[in-house]
């Protein structure tokens, strides 16, 4: 990366953190694009060339994460599936999943902050469900692409596997809400993870059966 790529890099991050940190305060819907360039020591264009509305600003690393699981389905390796390859994916260690920080209390303080701020907006909430259904149609038209143009089986395919993702975040936003340590959260995610992709690998023929 050029010194002008890092520069840019540097800017992009500085926006997003300045963010995050005003609206910890006030909450996303009291925090104007004024505020958050000048607390960036940037302008409010410099800031709309980087992102086109606050909610983006916000979701920036969601997005990025989407894109690079896309990206990971699209260059697994020959005969993989894109189950494996978005199972791999999700459960890489990192994150929760990887090494915590040495202060686990503070690590679970930025989370609930983050965590709070999304659930007490309904601007970000809806920018959240928009992620998702990008995510699930840019999966569909990959697969629909590599499997001669079925766009039904590749959309159903997209939306069970998405929702896995999707329905982890909502997991562990409720249970950092609730205050659970976090390396439980991270044990419960790959536990659930795995029971979710062993269901969707096996079929779903014998789930929900009327008793």
């Amino acid at each position: 990366m050029g010194l002008r790529e890092q520069k840019k890099e540097q800017t992009r991050n500085r926006l997003i953190g300045t963010a995050w940190s005003l609206a910890a305060d006030r909450g996303f819907d009291h925090v104007t694009v004024a505020e958050i360039a000048r607390a960036a020591e940037v302008s409010e264009a410099t800031l709309f060339n980087y992102f086109r509305t606050k909610e983006d600003l916000f979701y920036a690393p969601l997005e990025s994460y989407g894109d690079q699981l896309i990206d990971a389905v699209r260059t697994r390796p020959s005969g993989t599936s894109a189950l494996a390859a978005v199972r791999e994916f999700l459960q890489q260690d990192r994150g929760l999943l990887g090494p915590l920080e040495p202060s686990e209390a503070e690590a679970l303080a930025r989370l609930q902050i983050r965590m709070r701020v999304i659930n007490d907006s309904p601007a970000l909430l809806v920018r959240e469900q928009r992620a998702f259904a990008r995510y699930t149609e840019d999966l569909a038209a990959l697969l629909a692409a590599e499997d001669g143009g079925d766009p039904f089986t590749a959309a159903v395919v997209g939306h069970a596997l998405i929702g896995v993702h999707r329905s982890l975040v909502g997991y562990v936003r409720r249970r950092a809400l609730d205050g659970i340590p976090l390396r439980r959260i991270g044990e419960e995610v790959r536990d659930y993870g795995g029971r979710a992709f062993s269901l969707l690998e096996s079929g779903l023929g014998r789930y929900g059966v009327a008793a």
